[in-house]
Order: structure tokens, then sequence, then C-alpha cells
């Protein structure tokens, strides 16, 4: 676990993945039964990743691999995804008659290139980049199309690539907006 989150609270799903590890790590003979059901108890009954440090600082870490490609499909609904999410290299997004936002803000990125390629039809989508970060649209092919971006290059972040075609849609690129306490 990382010391840098040792405060932040720790999702269920994280925590299945430290008792996956710990399982893991009986099948290869490192823990005991005994051992084992003890630190299942703990890390189930822990909040932070503070707290889930000493279950597995002894066993070698388990590198979480994002999958190469994900297919995002959506028809006639709207897609949202924002919080923390892992982003593969290559993200397809097909949407006909819907609206996809994508808010990459709090994501965890596998690469410092993240390839876009949509197939939008009578459709919006809307993506909201981490600061720092760059798009590159040129390679979209707009027909009856609005394409905006907000995003200036900086060269610092995540480089996004964004091809693809749309038809009758509205394509709309930029970083979170904040007033006060609010972002959205």
């Amino acid at each position: 676990m990382s010391t840098d989150h040792r405060g932040m609270r720790i999702s269920d799903a994280e925590r299945e993945r430290v008792v996956a590890q710990l399982n893991t790590a009986v099948s290869e003979g490192r823990l005991t039964l005994a051992e084992f059901e003890e630190r299942v108890d703990g890390v189930l009954r822990s909040r932070t990743y503070g707290e889930i440090e000493p279950f597995v600082m002894d066993l070698p870490v388990q590198q979480i691999k994002a999958p190469e490609s994900v297919e995002i499909r959506n028809r006639s609904s709207s897609l949202k995804r924002q919080g923390r999410w892992t982003v593969p290299r290559r993200l397809s997004i097909t949407t006909r008659a819907g609206s996809v936002k994508l808010d990459f803000t709090e994501a965890i990125f596998a690469s410092t290139f993240v390839d876009v390629v949509l197939e939008a039809q009578s459709s919006s989508v809307e993506l909201i980049l981490p600061a720092g970060s760059t798009a590159d649209l040129d390679s979209i092919d707009a027909h009856a199309s609005t394409v905006k971006s907000r995003a200036e290059p900086s060269g610092q972040g995540v480089t996004f690539r964004i091809s693809g075609e749309v038809k009758s849609s509205s394509v709309k690129v930029r970083y979170q907006r904040r007033f006060w306490r609010w972002r959205w």
C-alpha cells in the first residue's frame, strides 16, 4: 500500500483485492491458515489504507494491471463515469442517440497516452480532463457535428489522442470547472 494515502478511506472493492492478495499468499505457502484468517478479519475491519498496511507489508506487492483496451457502448441512454477509476491505454466509445460523460480528474492512468476512439451518431460526448493534460482532436472526422476543446496544451500530464467519426453529434473536451467549493 502507498504511504501517500494512509488516511484515505478504502473501498469494499479494494478490501476484496487485499483479501485476494492474502488468498494468493496462502496458496503460495507464505501464510499459514491461522495467519490468513487473522489477517482477513483485520482487513475487513479496516477503514483506511494505513490500517490495511500491517496485514500486507511483509508480502510481495501485486501489480494491478489495467486492461489494454476498453469498449464502451451506449444506445439511447446516459452514461457517466467519475471518481477513481483506472483508464486503459485505448478507450473505444460507441454511442447512438445517447450521452457519454467521462470525468478523468480523479482517474488512475496506466499510460501517459490515452487513445480515445469515438463512433458517435446523434449523441453528445463530454470528456473532462485532469489538470496539466493535453488533447489532440485533429483526427476526428465530423459530419454535421460540433467539436469543442477548452484544453490548452501544457505538455506536463497525460496526452489524449482523440479520433473517430461523429455524425450529428457534439464532442466537448474541457477541464474541470471550479467556483468556491463547487466543482463540475
